[in-house]
């Protein structure tokens, strides 16, 4: 494999607190006097994904008064920089993700501390979002390498990085201890000379031709990263 000519590299720039909207969603800088009542049913209400926080650091939390006080300090920071996923259908907050280690000198970032309402699971939207931040990273703020981690026995994030593109690059062992007991932590990243395929699927996928009158997806994102890239026409 040759090495990229770096002769010329610089640090990339931090990620902003801008806005970043799609055609499902819009990812807004969390805002506790905005979202913290839509997240707080989102996330903790009565129709909740109750596991949610199983692989999480924190959560699920006991008051509404300890939940707010979390997002308060997440919304303060810049690494990570929060995000609260707003349904355009609806302008509610469903959901938050984040950026996070991001080392401008070396090109590279994570996507992380996802978590969905379970409303906003499995829909274009959330695939909206992580894309949203992918695109982003590589073609507004030219990053090399973008990651996701996750608990070694998370099946459902392993999945969903694997959908998306991210290739697996291995575990680390006893990495983490979480809520008192071990992680072992699975790596997945997708590199910039990846990215042109990933977008080009990820682009087709959310495409209004590739949903029904249902809202059913044609074809899966998957299979459109699979097939060979078009080849222009020949011209004469």
């Amino acid at each position: 494999m040759t090495s990229p000519d770096l002769s010329d590299w610089q640090p990339r720039p931090i990620p902003t607190r801008a806005p970043l909207s799609g055609r499902f969603v819009r990812l807004q800088p969390l805002d506790v006097a905005r979202h913290a009542d839509d997240l707080w049913l989102a996330l903790q209400g009565p129709g909740g994904d109750p596991a949610l926080w199983d692989y999480l650091a924190y959560g699920p939390f006991a008051s509404r008064e300890a939940f707010d006080a979390w997002l308060a300090a997440n919304a303060a920071g810049a690494d990570p920089l929060f995000y609260a996923v707003i349904e355009l259908v609806s302008g509610r907050a469903v959901g938050l993700l984040s950026y996070l280690r991001i080392v401008p000198r070396d090109g590279c970032i994570e996507i992380g501390h996802i978590a969905f309402g379970q409303a906003m699971q499995r829909t274009p939207g959330a695939t909206e979002a992580v894309w949203l931040l992918a695109r982003h990273a590589f073609d507004d703020l030219g990053y090399r390498r973008l990651e996701w981690k996750c608990d070694a026995c998370n099946a459902r994030s392993r999945r969903a990085a694997e959908r998306f593109g991210f290739v697996y690059e291995g575990t680390f062992r006893q990495h983490m201890l979480v809520k008192g007991r071990n992680r072992d932590t699975a790596w997945f990243a997708i590199i910039d000379g990846e990215w042109p395929a990933r977008r080009q699927a990820f682009e087709r996928w959310l495409a209004c031709d590739n949903f029904d009158e249902a809202g059913r997806q044609r074809q899966r994102l998957q299979a459109l990263r699979e097939e060979p890239a078009a080849v222009p026409a020949a011209t004469t």
